[in-house]
């Protein structure tokens, strides 16, 4: 994929395999201890602001609130940005032009919204959830502005600096939310403390990518621009559509408390797709670029990405789903213990977001944009009629198991699909996986067994965490030479 810079790309020569090799695993390494770093901090500002301050209708305001913000993020710039990360030849040609589209759809997203955030709240159940919008919207243009260094910081795999520019955003966004929860404002303290972050974040991605905050304008580049970004915003949309519609669908079919308790769950289902899959698509995008051109090189690095993914994913997704209850009970309190009937279907459904996410990237990567909106439209359009029937008849857990449905039965074999036209055979697919699924399986049999003989005490959860753990970890050796490629 070329750009506007093209005319450069002659100058520009491939860095040679083991250097890229050495920077991709360098950026791996620190985007994984960054996001480590940062989502057990988040965690435990969650846990403190759940049992101490916020009950479960603030929580559902929260999630309405940022449910919005994630899906006006993944059009924000016009899905334009990546080109910084995509395209070859100097992006410093063509980077004034992206920052000049990415603010402009920025604010024009932050005005429609703002003016639209009452009618939105309204619809979603949760009136209140007004003002909490506007303000968190604010994210929407200070993410717009930062678009530009951090794409420079991503393709130049530069994760320790982004993990520098991160804890800066945690520190004070937690702060700041602290503060205004001890002090009585509810939802709006999570709505100050993100924007406080961002604009954080922007400041740290300037001083880490000196001179790339620069505006600018060439119609062909925009065009050119527009044609590459405008099928991928699509896409991310829809897949944001796809993960935020059932907070939605709570809102408006459930009441306030159960999209508190729903909201609760659906974030603990998220702790490792944050965690591993945030980690792994800071360097997977880039990488399957780099990659693109050699289909026999691209399977293999898929390959090896979704193993590792997998096997660092499985334990804990199982180990959540098979223990929730005592997990909730004793991380959140009592009163949170609804949501932990949601939970076992969400594990499940994080897991497969996993995956896909993965499969998406490396869609993107290949060209393959057409394919992606297709993909992410049919799982919207089937997903939602089935989330209204699962709400009416299930509640929470109606709604939890339609997304596990529609996932394993629909989506799950059209990535496969679109992977395998991409060059990626499901049998390669399937050797990446069977090891942690396998895992997986032994070690949710074990947590169930000694759950029920053991008891749901401090002392008794890491016993049979513990040992779970160490069931699966003996299941998954006899695959670790296909995870090292």
């Amino acid at each position: 994929m070329t750009g506007p810079a093209a005319d450069t790309a002659s100058d520009t020569t491939p860095a040679p395999a083991p250097s890229l090799g050495r920077k991709v695993g360098s950026a791996a390494k620190w985007s994984l201890i960054n996001t480590v770093v940062m989502r057990l901090g988040n965690f435990a500002t969650g846990i403190v602001l759940a049992r101490f301050f916020l009950g479960p209708e603030a929580w559902g305001v929260y999630g309405i609130a940022q449910t919005v913000l994630l899906v006006l993020l993944s059009a924000n710039e016009l899905g334009v940005s990546l080109a910084i990360v995509r395209w070859e030849g100097d992006p410093r040609r063509f980077a004034p032009t992206v920052l000049t589209l990415s603010a402009a759809s920025s604010c024009l997203l932050y005005a429609v919204l703002f003016a639209v955030a009452p009618a939105v709240a309204g619809v979603l159940g949760s009136p209140e959830a007004s003002g909490v919008l506007r303000v968190m919207c604010l994210c929407v243009v200070l993410d717009g502005l930062s678009q530009v260094p951090a794409g420079f910081l991503t393709r130049e795999f530069a994760q320790g600096r982004r993990m520098a520019v991160d804890g800066l955003n945690f520190v004070l966004s937690t702060a700041v939310t602290l503060l205004l929860a001890v002090d009585g404002w509810g939802a709006m303290s999570f709505a100050w403390g993100s924007v406080v972050g961002n604009v954080a974040a922007l400041i740290g991605c300037c001083l880490a990518a000196p001179g790339t905050l620069k505006f600018g304008w060439d119609r062909e580049q925009a065009r050119a621009l527009l044609r590459f970004g405008l099928p991928l915003a699509g896409a991310s949309m829809l897949a944001l559509g796809v993960v935020n519609v059932d907070t939605m669908v709570v809102g408006s079919a459930l009441d306030p408390l159960a999209l508190g308790f729903y909201v609760l769950a659906f974030n603990i289902s998220g702790w490792p797709v944050r965690i591993i899959s945030e980690a792994a698509r800071r360097v997977s995008f880039a990488g399957f670029s780099r990659l693109a051109d050699s289909p026999q090189a691209l399977a293999a690095g898929f390959a090896r990405a979704l193993g590792v993914v997998m096997a660092g994913t499985v334990p804990i997704c199982v180990l959540l789903a098979a223990l929730a209850a005592p997990v909730v009970e004793l991380i959140y309190g009592e009163r949170w213990l609804p949501a932990a009937r949601a939970l076992p279907w969400l594990m499940a459904l994080g897991l497969v977001r996993i995956g896909c996410e993965l499969a998406y990237d490396c869609l993107v990567a290949i060209g393959r944009r057409r394919s992606l909106i297709g993909v992410q439209g049919l799982w919207l359009i089937v997903l939602i009629p089935v989330l209204v029937i699962g709400a009416r008849t299930g509640g929470i857990v109606g709604v939890a198991q339609g997304h596990v449905l529609v996932a394993g039965a629909v989506v799950v074999p059209v990535f496969l699909l679109a992977l395998h036209r991409g060059g990626i055979r499901l049998g390669t697919v399937a050797r990446a996986c069977a090891w942690p699924l396998l895992g997986g399986t032994v070690m949710a049999a074990v947590l169930l067994l000694l759950e029920r003989y053991l008891g749901g005490g401090v002392f008794a959860l890491l016993a049979t965490g513990a040992a779970g753990t160490l069931c699966y970890v003996l299941c998954v050796l006899p695959g670790r030479a296909l995870l090292k490629g």
